[in-house]
């Protein structure tokens, strides 16, 4: 099975390496190359999905089985400061996918900021009211593609991993290296996650690209907690000190304009057999799985090039 990846970030880079374990083949698409770690040795395709001639020319050079759509922009603080972009990236992206695709199977990672924030947690059911113009634009992403009866939006939450060398760290790379150097750690205290590791994130995409099921499902840790106790989590896990961990409230934090809950929950995921012997970790169990690489040396990188598809 050959699998189409749209975005060759962090994540995407995990979700074609879990693949290509699992026996498949996986092509990386994206406007530029691969710069995380996660990338490396796997087969890039430059891609911009604002063009729609180039999603079909893409879609008909690499003819893939399936396709996951996990392209940024990602930073939510940035979408808030470039509504038009990122919309144009992932609302206008998703129709000229979805106009491409034919009846190819889709997954759509997703996030919880299609929600407003005001339930404890958010499952399937529950009705969206984004929070702010990132979750506007991937919710304009998600009923667009479903529109296509193929694809299955994938909604995650707080995504994490060691990514020293992305555009943008995720939360425990930045604690974990701000902790490390003895450097304080101004954490809210009134922001709450249910964060996942990024491998449970990968296991889950590279199985249920396979099934052809379509419609929406959440993913999310089995941990409740702000950023504040999380991150307080991290420093215990990895033998840093508690106390440059300081509380703030994120009015005025560039988490300002995220929902107060960015908690998600499944109804469907237990029923799902392909799903069995998946579920994702704690974070006490994420940070030891990490701590080799976040308390390591760091040492200059400079990910290969990546082959192009032609190859």
């Amino acid at each position: 099975m050959l699998t189409m990846v749209v975005g060759s970030g962090y994540l995407g880079g995990r979700i074609g390496a879990r693949i290509r374990a699992l026996g498949g083949r996986a092509v990386l698409c994206s406007r530029r190359p691969p710069t995380a770690r996660s990338s490396t040795g796997m087969k890039w395709r430059e891609l911009d999905v604002r063009d729609p001639r180039a999603c079909r020319d893409t879609l008909r050079l690499i003819a893939p089985d399936a396709v996951v759509v996990v392209h940024g922009p990602s930073d939510i603080t940035w979408c808030e400061r470039h509504p038009e972009e990122a919309m144009a990236a992932h609302g206008t992206g998703a129709a000229n996918l979805a106009a491409a695709v034919g009846r190819r199977p889709v997954l759509l990672i997703s996030t919880d900021n299609v929600f407003a924030g005001t339930r404890h947690s958010h499952r399937e059911s529950d009705e969206v009211a984004p929070a702010n113009a990132y979750g506007h634009a991937k919710l304009a992403a998600e009923r667009t593609l479903l529109d296509t009866g193929s694809t299955l939006v994938l909604r995650v939450s707080l995504v994490y991993g060691w990514d020293p060398d992305g555009h943008r760290p995720n939360y425990f790379t930045t604690c974990a290296r701000r902790l490390r150097a003895g450097l304080p750690v101004e954490a809210p205290d009134d922001h709450w996650n249910t964060p996942v590791l990024v491998d449970d994130v990968a296991a889950w995409s590279a199985e249920l690209v396979r099934t052809r099921r379509t419609g929406v499902l959440h993913l999310a840790g089995p941990d409740r907690l702000s950023r504040y106790a999380w991150a307080g989590r991290i420093a215990r896990g990895l033998g840093l000190d508690e106390s440059l961990i300081r509380p703030v409230r994120k009015a005025g934090t560039a988490y300002a304009c995220r929902p107060d809950n960015a908690c998600l929950h499944s109804e469907y995921a237990a029923d799902l057999p392909e799903l069995t012997g998946l579920w994702p970790v704690d974070v006490d169990e994420g940070t030891r799985r990490l701590a080799g690489r976040a308390l390591a040396p760091e040492a200059p990188f400079t990910v290969p090039a990546p082959r192009s598809v032609e190859e």
